[in-house]
């Protein structure tokens, strides 16, 4: 019985009827009505209106056309009230009378209903109700009841719409009800309706990942029963039930892959046996093989461990390889095919190509080269081609994954697949020319450096191919060995390549020519002036197609030619370019005006030809800004292109579209159109271009730049790269202000005063780890521009409110990690497990930066803020985590430098760490604590001087622990040597013996790696000298050997290098010793440079 007015139910199955009209008008005109009448003002009737359609209607297309409304109703949000800041949830906005009535509404619908098709679409709409209450914390008490007496129905479908529910929506299975929830599944995992069997399945991965790690072992011991469910569905050789069988156990194989182990082995061979069914469809094949790679994702050490798992991967990895080319074996449609941009993604070949892909990056190339090496001689000796065309490819896949195996034996693999490019069949040289191609980007430079004849030798040849793909593909290849050649080895074939890629300019089709275009402009990029010999043959070309009539056909064309003009001015410089300059620049700015398609490729090319035109001229380019700057500052303004998806449709429709992405948020889906959020990426990138290349000229356009693209831009929250770029454009558009009107000036007050709140309130919004990162570093990159008190009290404190609140998430992470990894055997930490502790690391390295510019600009100031964190950094000087003690020193290190006397407050934190850190096993650690020793030295003053007398003992076993002067061990060593020069010079009171500890320093030189603790270690060598000390005065040699070798790699500058060889040709003279026996231990160019430094 309704409880709604019959005029009210009677309008409402009106307006449903035209809601499905197929005349436009009427749907447009209904769907307003809905809008209008209903939902903004009545949500409540409405809903209730929808749920007794859907309960009492006789027509089953209404029911089910009513449980759609209903949904996409309830997908929206609403205020509350009107006074209400926020919209929530539909269902959370009303009156709790109303929701109670409309939930056991639906609820009794859902009960009733017989028809499987609508029962499903009104679970769907229960499921996003059930969304709203449990993801605000709130409860539907009767849902839980009532899905639980469907799962025990004796109808399968209504078993079945039970766990479609759980699966949309897990959270409702409260912790207390897990037990009875453990039975139901174990239950459902052997129900005679193989529906319910799959829904049960799909349910269990969405409510086993909604569990944390501690609590998803209790669930373990389902694992047998719900295996048992694959067996008999492939009998039945059902692929669409075992695809969605074994798209649920991925779902599961990410959460847990070690709740596997014991029975990995048997699903193994069950995978295996899927992948090798050719009566089974193509994705189910598919999705058996994705489910064997997820665990090499995620547990490569299990993986490695079966007996049969890498083996029979491989081998059915290349079979998958093989099925290519049905009914073209002579290639003949592929050839004729002009779309090089098919998508072939879903097809058997590519699915093993990227599978094997996967193997050898995460099982690495012990695991996988020898049996994968088994099969390819034989199948590069075969007589099918579609065998040697995989074996290639598998070459190409593995390369990456497989790079430090495969390096030293470069020469082997290149004699396996260099006679491929002179194979009869087209698709295996072009298969050969990947295969080169992709080699000289994984094994760069070495392929570039020791293989260079053979890899040119090759492919030059393939240019003149009579196949246009494979010529084209040839092109190509040379992109990627140019890309890591050095112009020494390119040089001497330039004539050769460019004589061939100038033939294929003239090619009859249009993507040769462009793959041309490319290369050359590769090729000239990497060759640089060496390329000028080219330029009067090339560049008259690439101007004539940039005259040509503006075709549509023609005009990716002519964006290559823009991208290879402009590279090839960027290569040969202003002064070749000539007059030249001007008419390219003129000839792009025509092309800008006369550009009107959205979809014009050349819109985009063209504005990173104008920023290679402005770093060729610099100045030269300022009267052309005011044409390339309005489109390209329209590009960086850009808003969010955002749709709320109501539907299944409309999510359906922008999948098959380009540039957009879908994002599932709280139940709804969002689309963000990405091509839109790439173009403004790359236009901040221009900005940042233009900014460092034109400096100060660039000032008339950075207020604006600033205000309305640079500091939005750090909160664009949509679209994380945006958000990177405006970080790096923000302190280049300061430096400009400081170019042009001085560091002192009103205008760069006025920018820094606006600019500075915006930065600090990005510290503590922005979400994302990484972008975090970057957005510290804006932040100390701009303090360095603007340099001393560029921060008054009330940014100091909310600065440290961002780093508190920062370091606060840091411990939850870094918490939930070790909770996450006790669970497990240790063998495997997953890669996103990996990258989430290097994110942490880059973050809090660059908040240290933050600190050190923060501390350099305004020392001691800054240490009332900076105190409120002294607990957390505190705890971090004693922590078992090196990162985190590492972190803690090299804080206090700023505190010792720059906060002078004023840092004795807190000796009670600094003294122990640092006595301790420099006999740390850690050399990041020793580097930190005995640059701390060093500074405390230099400028600590009288308060410090105990301590660092104290810690000259420690300072010289770091200098002498094994392998001191290593890769890992140099910076320690000689941050040690540095440090122990500061004390001798600066507290040598504090010492024992300082003549007797100066003689045992002398043997801890030279420092040749650390910049800034040469000067004083040389410095005070100097000193010794110029005091006429007895370990100088009798080794002088040795002294001049010191410096040799630090002049040879350069690091002493200015008066300190000045200082330095003075006093030791001094040292030469006054001790009549000869540096020749000492230069004889150099080469002849290092001779050349220690004498010229000495003689001048």
């Amino acid at each position: 019985m309704s409880v709604l007015p019959a005029d009210v139910t009677a309008e409402l199955s009106q307006l449903l009827q035209a809601l499905q009209s197929a005349d436009n008008n009427i749907r447009s005109q209904a769907e307003e009505h809905l809008q209008n009448n209903w939902t903004s003002s009545r949500p409540g009737l409405l809903l209730m209106g929808l749920a007794e359609q859907i309960a009492g209607s006789s027509d089953a297309s209404v029911r089910s056309f009513a449980a759609v409304i209903f949904r996409r109703i309830t997908l929206k949000t609403r205020k509350a009230t009107p006074t209400s800041e926020a919209a929530t949830d539909m269902f959370l906005s009303l009156d709790n009378s109303e929701a109670v009535a409309v939930r056991n509404k639906i609820l009794e619908a859902i009960l009733a209903e017989t028809d499987r098709n609508v029962r499903n679409k009104i679970g769907d709409a229960v499921a996003e109700v059930a969304r709203q209450y449990y993801d605000n914390d709130q409860n539907w008490p009767e849902l839980l009841q009532t899905l639980f007496n469907l799962s025990q129905a004796p109808d399968a479908g209504k078993r079945e719409t039970a766990f479609r529910i759980f699966h949309a929506t897990p959270s409702i299975i409260e912790k207390q009800h897990q037990d009875a929830v453990a039975m139901a599944f174990a239950k459902a995992f052997t129900d005679e309706s193989v529906a319910v069997r799959l829904a049960a399945m799909e349910a269990f991965a969405a409510f086993f990942r909604s569990l944390g790690k501690k609590n998803q072992a209790k669930y373990f011991e389902l694992l047998p029963q719900l295996l048992n469910i694959l067996p008999p569905i492939k009998d039945s050789q059902d692929s669409d039930d075992l695809s969605q069988a074994l798209i649920a156990l991925i779902d599961l194989a990410e959460s847990s892959p070690k709740m596997f182990k014991t029975v990995f082995s048997t699903l193994v061979g069950f995978s295996i046996s899927v992948i090798q069914d050719k009566e089974l469809t193509d994705l189910c094949r598919q999705n058996a093989l994705e489910l064997m790679a997820t665990f090499a994702d995620y547990a490569p050490s299990m993986c490695k461990k079966d007996a049969s798992y890498t083996k029979d991967m491989i081998t059915q990895c290349l079979s998958l390889m093989t099925d290519l080319g049905e009914d073209d074996d002579d290639a003949a449609e592929w050839l004729s095919c002009d779309d090089l941009d098919t998508d072939e993604s879903d097809s058997n070949h590519v699915a093993g190509e990227q599978c094997l892909d996967r193997l050898a990056n995460k099982l690495g190339g012990a695991a996988i080269l020898s049996p994968i090496f088994g099969w390819l001689p034989s199948m590069m000796n075969s007589p099918a081609w579609r065998d040697r065309h995989a074996a290639l490819m598998a070459l190409s896949a593995i390369s990456e994954g497989c790079r430090e195996e495969m390096i030293g034996e470069l020469k082997q693999v290149l004699d396996l697949v260099v006679p491929a490019l002179k194979d009869p069949h087209p698709r295996v040289r072009w298969a050969g020319c990947n295969a080169l191609g992709q080699m000289s980007t994984d094994f760069a430079p070495t392929m570039q450096k020791q293989y260079y004849d053979i890899v040119l030798s090759a492919i030059v040849p393939v240019l003149n191919a009579p196949e246009a793909r494979v010529k084209s593909h040839a092109a190509a290849a040379l992109v990627n060995f140019c890309e890591e050649a050095d112009k020494s080895v390119l040089e001497p074939y330039l004539d050769n390549l460019l004589s061939h890629l100038f033939q294929l300019l003239q090619n009859e089709k249009r993507y040769v020519q462009e793959q041309a275009l490319s290369t050359i402009a590769t090729i000239a990029d990497a060759a640089e002036q060496a390329f000028a010999k080219y330029y009067d043959s090339l560049m008259p070309l690439l101007m004539g197609v940039l005259q040509r009539e503006n075709e549509k056909e023609v005009r990716l064309l002519r964006a290559k030619a823009m991208e290879c003009a402009t590279l090839i001015a960027l290569a040969v410089g202003k002064e070749r370019l000539g007059a030249d300059a001007m008419a390219l620049v003129q000839l792009l700015a025509s092309i800008q005006q006369n550009i009107t398609d959205p979809d014009d490729p050349q819109a985009q090319y063209l504005m990173h030809c104008w920023g290679r035109m402005c770093r060729v001229l610099g100045r030269d380019f300022l009267p052309y800004l005011p044409e390339v700057m309005p489109p390209l500052l329209e590009l960086a303004s850009a808003k969010a292109d955002i749709q709320l998806l109501e539907d299944d449709e409309q999510i359906e429709q922008l999948q098959t579209e380009e540039g957009w992405e879908l994002v599932p948020l709280r139940g709804k889906t969002i689309g963000i159109r990405t091509s839109t959020m790439d173009d403004k990426n790359m236009a901040i990138e221009l900005l940042v271009v233009y900014a460092q290349v034109l400096e100060g000229d660039f000032a008339p356009y950075v207020a604006d730049i600033m205000e309305k693209i640079a500091l939005p831009g750090l909160a664009f929250f949509f679209h994380d790269p945006v958000r990177y770029m405006s970080a790096k454009l923000v302190p280049q558009l300061l430096i400009s202000y400081k170019k042009q009107y001085g560091p002192g000036s009103n205008e760069l007050k006025g920018l820094w005063t606006s600019t500075v709140v915006q930065l600090l309130d990005v510290l503590s919004a922005e979400p994302a780890i990484d972008t975090l990162a970057e957005m510290y570093q804006c932040f100390y990159e701009s303090i360095e521009v603007i340099g001393t008190a560029c921060l008054d009290e009330t940014h100091m404190g909310r600065f440290i409110d961002g780093v508190h609140s920062t370091l606060e998430d840091y411990k939850d992470r870094a918490a939930a990690r070790e909770e996450e990894q006790g669970g497990e055997d240790g063998e495997d930490e997953s890669e996103e497990m990996q990258m989430a502790i290097e994110d942490d690391q880059t973050l809090l390295s660059d908040m240290n930066k933050a600190f050190h510019a923060v501390f350099k600009y305004h020392g001691a100031s800054f240490l009332s803020a900076w105190s409120r964190l002294l607990p957390t950094y505190s705890s971090f000087l004693s922590s078992n985590d090196t990162t985190q003690r590492q972190w803690g020193l090299c804080i206090m290190d700023d505190v010792l430098e720059y906060c002078g006397a004023e840092s004795i407050h807190y000796a009670q934190y600094i003294s122990e760490p640092l006595l301790l850190g420099c006999q740390d096993a850690s050399p990041a650690i020793r580097q930190a604590a005995a640059y701390g020793i060093g500074v405390a030295a230099h400028h600590g003053g009288q308060a410090w001087a105990p301590l660092v007398g104290q810690a000259v003992e420690v300072l010289f076993k770091a200098t002498q622990i094994p392998d001191a002067r290593n890769e890992d061990n140099v910076y320690a060593t000689e941050n040690a040597c540095a440090a122990i020069a500061k004390i001798l010079h600066f507290n040598s009171s504090q010492v024992a013996n300082p003549d007797q500890v100066a003689t045992q320093w002398f043997e801890t030189l030279p420092v040749l790696n650390d910049e800034e603790a040469a000067p004083y270690a040389y410095a005070f060598m100097t000193q010794l000298i110029e005091k006429q000390h007895p370990v100088v005065i009798s080794q002088p040699a040795k002294a001049f050997y010191y410096v040799a070798q630090a002049l040879e790699v350069d690091v002493l500058s200015g008066q300190t290098l000045a200082r330095v060889i003075a006093a030791v040709k001094n040292l030469l003279q006054a001790t009549g010793t000869s540096p020749d026996p000492v230069l004889q231990q150099f080469g002849p160019e290092s001779q050349q440079l220690i004498r010229e430094r000495f003689s001048s």
